[in-house]
């Protein structure tokens, strides 16, 4: 899968502001046939950075999201400010 098809919108709420700033942690709505393996491909492409632990899921509304958590020597603000959500 193409890394723009992957990871389709990030999320943005109080509670993922939290996660940046405290845990490293970005949370992303994706693709529903993505894989672990995907996503993992798709943010060190899109953006140069290495997962340490993600845990994906699948809302009430039938979206599937992800939560990623950056290895330490990457910052999850950072990438968010590139975003433009933080």
């Amino acid at each position: 899968m193409d890394a723009f098809d992957v990871v389709k919108m990030p999320i943005i709420s109080e509670k993922t502001m939290k996660l940046i700033e405290e845990e490293n942690k970005l949370v992303f709505y994706i693709d529903k046939k993505a894989t672990k393996a995907d996503v993992k491909n798709a943010i060190k492409e899109l953006f140069n950075a290495e997962v340490k632990d993600l845990n994906t899921l699948i809302t009430p509304k039938g979206q599937k999201k992800v939560y990623v958590k950056l290895k330490d020597e990457y910052d999850a603000g950072e990438i968010a400010a590139n975003l433009g959500i933080y």
